[in-house]
């Protein structure tokens, strides 16, 4: 008897850097999926009950969900077509370290654009410059991560997506002299599956969201 595609629903957030990690494996690999979007601040009972942490993204699989981003970017490696990580388990080992490395630079995005004052903030930046100086000296000729289009350019995609953003704000040096990486943000930002993986009105919903943190950044917007 012929098995039938399980029926794969994203259960998404407008701005989720993760939720977008999911989308882009999901495109890459041509699977079909719906995608519902919810409120996080205002959290359905249907959702709780799919997510234990509350988080996104979650995964439903027909009636069965899965939660986490990176749980749900292998389980999309192990069922779906179109490999993203490398087949020899050292640098697939290695391109899971840098995932995490990408899950990092995030939590410091989001210290930045919480940062309560002008030191803060300077902490903040300076810790991402050196994240980022990391990664100068990790990428290759280009124009992907680590040869082929891999997970860790899924998780990059959505980090270069708030600096579309924070570069209309200010020039905070955060990527100054660093030329692989900004290749590489360039090569990431012309991806259909990364360009896709959002709404039309991502950066002006992200403004609203950043203008509203009564943060530093956020004295400095127009």
């Amino acid at each position: 008897m012929q098995m039938h595609p399980p029926s794969l629903t994203l259960v998404s957030h407008h701005l989720c850097p993760y939720v977008q990690r999911a989308a882009i494996s999901l495109a890459e690999k041509a699977v079909p999926f719906e995608r519902v979007y919810v409120d996080l601040a205002d959290k359905p009972a249907w959702f709780l009950e799919l997510s234990p942490l509350g988080k996104t993204p979650v995964l439903k699989v027909d009636h069965r969900a899965i939660f986490e981003s990176a749980v749900i970017m292998e389980y999309l490696e192990e069922t779906g077509p179109h490999p993203l990580h490398p087949a020899d388990p050292l640098s697939r080992a290695e391109h899971r370290a840098w995932i995490e490395f990408g899950s990092a630079v995030l939590n410091d995005i989001a210290g930045l654009y919480s940062a309560k004052d002008e030191a803060a903030f300077a902490a903040k930046a300076e810790a991402l410059a050196a994240k980022f100086a990391r990664l100068e000296g990790s990428l290759g000729p280009g124009p992907w991560f680590d040869g082929d289009f891999s997970l860790v350019d899924t998780v990059f995609g959505p980090v270069f997506r708030y600096f579309d953003v924070f570069d209309r704000i200010g020039d905070f040096g955060i990527l100054a002299g660093k030329p692989k990486v900004v290749a590489w943000r360039k090569a990431l930002a012309a991806r259909p599956s990364i360009r896709q993986a959002v709404g039309a009105d991502y950066e002006s919903r992200l403004e609203r969201f950043l203008s509203a943190r009564n943060s530093h950044l956020s004295t400095l917007m127009p």
